[in-house]
């Protein structure tokens, strides 16, 4: 029995060491793991429990124009926010109900619901509490003011943080962009170049205790942020604001309804001076409807409130902030004629001599296709007026010349199947027919700019190649982008995509079209006196909806144009998408505004002219009715501004008897006792007077020169200027300069 006995405790013994050598086996393994293998995995562990991330802002990047004008900014809001934990301790500890005292202060400061932030703060799950989100700083000053006055500064909190701000409001909205809550570029530029704009953020990692307070230890850490870029644009601000003024005028006067756009583009380089769509919405409040959109909803009868009303909400949202220029197509109708009597000159299927008939319509595979003059144009005319009487029947007779393969071939060599590649996010591409379907009526028809789409800025930029000398180039919008120091990132270099016709031919056609806007041609309203311009008018059909009768009735109203000289090229382009005017022919309804834009802006980018520069003596508009003060500038070629409603002029400026220069003046009239608007005069002198007749007409000055000449040379230079700089003056007053030809300077 003891031997047994001996034998089973043997047994025990060696179990229970066996059982110990393994565990300790395991002990040394798992330290030896947690040590070595697995030292850093369980350090971040450890160092993700006693550590906090704060995250370091960067400041998004500014928007400006070519002239340095901001377009986007940044500006300081403030979150204000509250500790639900705290708020509940204290209003336990002393009796009294600080979510109420909370809620009653900062709800007329904030313009918030006193009851809907009583319930928000007392029913939080979460230590944080948001009240507002972006408090101006007089907000701010308040809350702060209401807190120490109620001696609860450590219930209330605010953390200063940056808000995107948009200081030229509805200005180039579309082009431009917003950004959304988080700072994101949404729409524009804004999302075209986010990753340029945005920057990287840098945080400040520290320890801190049970209680969340930051501990001074070796585990803190800076990383700081970087700031985002700012780009500068092509946009000139003068040419943008008159452009926004010319097709909101088309809107007004012809009654559009889908919305007017127009785009300005250097030919030569494809930069886009400027490109607007109405009605233009405040990107400040992007979410805020326009005018003419708000009234759609109002007067469509759904429910305040229901999904119905919500969805179309939704839907006049998108409609409003899409660039219409660059998101949608249409048909380009007669402009495109351009386009067809370059293909036929360069393929050498036509000459400018060639002669042609119209009977008002033209027989095509059994078709009659009519001509807009439906009683014809007669025989015998040339190809020359056959463009520039825009006839269908000429066009349709060429097309069948060139052929259905080339013609598609100077299709696609126009760019017009495949994207522009601006630098603008959801361009539209082209809707046209499969080379193998470009039938005898598909070809007739496409001769006068039918029955396929382009977009607004892929055509432009076709036209742009017979204005250059033949060249496609691809349009931009961004020049350069700079660093926060100042120093060039990127700067833009004009892309040739190809030759698209000869420079000969492009001067022919060019030629051809300026002699019928001087002459008796249809785009004849779009021309300037003293600058030769070459023009097109277009008026297609809309086919996408039709009558009860299955016919089209909606039309779109289009100009085309461009400018050369020795320095310049610009093209414009305007559309009309469904006027509801009696008259909706594009000489009518786009012709007369291009006029308007390019009187304008021709002077301001001092393209020569047969007109020299004039002095006049600005007369007495005060108490006159606002109609006749029109007519009298008008009859002038006085620009004006006229500001408030009002059937009187109140007053002006400049004022009766002031002298200034045609054709750069603008009179600005006040018809209702509005707040005079001021600029600041900026330094003159030392430019040559093509730089400082720039940057004064972009300040709202008007000029007048003195010196070596009245008609100053662009190599003169500005010696004086009556006003001096960082002045504050009354927008339209006038702005002497003092000149002198450097090249006669002893």
């Amino acid at each position: 029995m003891k031997r047994t006995a001996k034998k089973i405790t043997k047994r025990r013994m060696v179990i229970v060491m066996t059982a110990f050598m393994l565990f300790a086996v395991y002990l040394i393994t798992a330290v030896f793991r947690l040590c070595f293998l697995e030292y850093e995995y369980y350090r971040q562990k450890t160092l993700e429990q006693i550590t906090t991330t704060s995250a370091l802002r960067a400041e998004r990047g500014k928007i400006y124009d070519s002239n340095m004008n901001l377009l986007a900014t940044n500006k300081t809001v403030y979150r204000i926010f509250v500790s639900s934990k705290d708020i509940k301790s204290k209003s336990k500890k002393d009796g009294i109900d600080y979510a109420a005292i909370i809620s009653e202060g900062l709800a007329p400061i904030l313009s918030l619901d006193n009851e809907s932030l009583y319930k928000k703060i007392k029913d939080a799950k979460v230590l944080d509490v948001t009240l507002k989100n972006s408090a101006s700083t007089e907000e701010y000053l308040d809350v702060l003011d209401f807190a120490d006055s109620n001696n609860i500064e450590k219930l209330i909190f605010t953390e200063a943080q940056s808000s995107r701000y948009y200081p030229e409001g509805t200005f180039a909205a579309h082009t431009v962009g917003f950004t959304g809550s988080d700072n994101q570029g949404l729409y524009g530029l804004e999302y075209y170049y986010d990753d340029v704009l945005k920057g990287r953020d840098g945080y400040y990692v520290y320890a801190k205790d049970a209680s969340g307070n930051a501990l001074d230890t070796e585990y803190s850490e800076y990383f700081p942020a970087e700031n985002g870029c700012n780009i500068i644009t092509t946009l000139d601000g003068y040419l943008q604001k008159e452009l926004e003024a010319v097709i909101e005028t088309v809107r007004v006067n012809h009654d559009v309804q889908n919305r007017v756009t127009g785009v300005v583009m250097d030919t030569e380089s494809g930069a886009i001076l400027a490109m607007a769509t109405t009605t233009p919405f405040d990107p400040n409040t992007p979410f805020t409807l326009d005018s003419a959109s708000a009234a759609k909803l109002e007067s469509s009868g759904l429910t305040v409130g229901s999904e119905e009303y919500k969805k179309y909400k939704n839907e006049l949202l998108s409609i409003m902030w899409s660039n219409k220029a660059i998101s949608e197509t249409y048909e380009p109708g007669s402009t495109f004629k351009i386009v067809t009597v370059s293909a036929a000159l360069d393929s050498g299927v036509a000459t400018p001599e060639d002669t042609f008939s119209c009977k008002g319509y033209y027989e095509v595979g059994g078709w009659r296709i009519k001509c807009h003059k439906v009683t014809g144009h007669g025989s015998g005319f040339n190809l020359a007026y056959g463009l520039q009487m825009s006839c269908n029947p000429c066009m349709m007779a060429l097309s069948e010349r060139i052929g259905a393969s080339t013609f598609y071939s100077y299709f696609k060599k126009f760019g017009y199947l495949e994207k522009t590649g601006i630098d603008l996010p959801s361009e539209a591409g082209s809707i046209f027919h499969k080379e193998e379907a470009l039938g005898s009526t598909e070809l007739a028809t496409a001769s006068f700019g039918q029955r396929f789409k382009v977009s607004v800025i892929g055509h432009l930029t076709a036209i742009a190649a017979v204005a250059n000398g033949g060249r496609l180039v691809q349009p931009y919008l961004v020049e350069k982008i700079i660093d926060t120091n100042g120093n060039t990132v990127s700067k833009h270099e004009t892309v040739v995509k190809r030759q698209v016709i000869s420079e000969d031919v492009a001067k022919t056609v060019s030629k051809i079209l300026i002699d019928g806007v001087n002459g008796d041609g249809g785009a004849k309203n779009a021309g300037v006196g003293g600058y030769d311009i070459a023009a097109k008018t277009g008026t297609s059909q809309k086919f996408d909806i039709l009558d009860e009768n299955g016919n089209s009735y909606l039309r779109i109203s289009s100009t085309v144009a461009y400018a050369i000289d020795d320095e310049n090229s610009i093209a414009v382009i305007i559309i009309a998408d469904e006027p509801n005017s009696q008259v909706k022919y594009g000489s009518v309804v786009a012709a007369p505004y291009v006029s308007m834009f390019m009187e304008k802006a021709l002077p301001y980018l001092e393209y020569s002219s047969k007109n020299e520069t004039s002095d006049v003596e600005v007369e007495s508009y005060r108490g006159m009715p606002t109609a006749e003060a029109k007519k009298r500038l008008e009859n002038l070629g006085l620009s004006y501004e006229i500001i408030g409603g009002g059937e009187l002029v109140l007053s002006q400026v400049p004022e009766a008897g002031t002298v200034t220069s045609l054709p750069l003046s603008k009179i600005i009239l006040y018809t209702q006792s509005e707040p005079e608007e001021y600029a600041t005069v900026p330094k003159l002198t030392g430019l040559s007077v093509s730089d400082a007749i720039r940057r004064a007409v972009n300040c709202g000055l008007n000029i007048k020169f003195s010196g070596s000449a009245s008609t100053p040379d662009r190599s003169d230079e500005i010696i004086e200027q009556s006003l001096p700089e960082g002045s504050r003056v009354k927008k339209g007053s006038v702005i002497i300069l003092r000149t002198i030809n450097k090249e006669f300077e002893d």
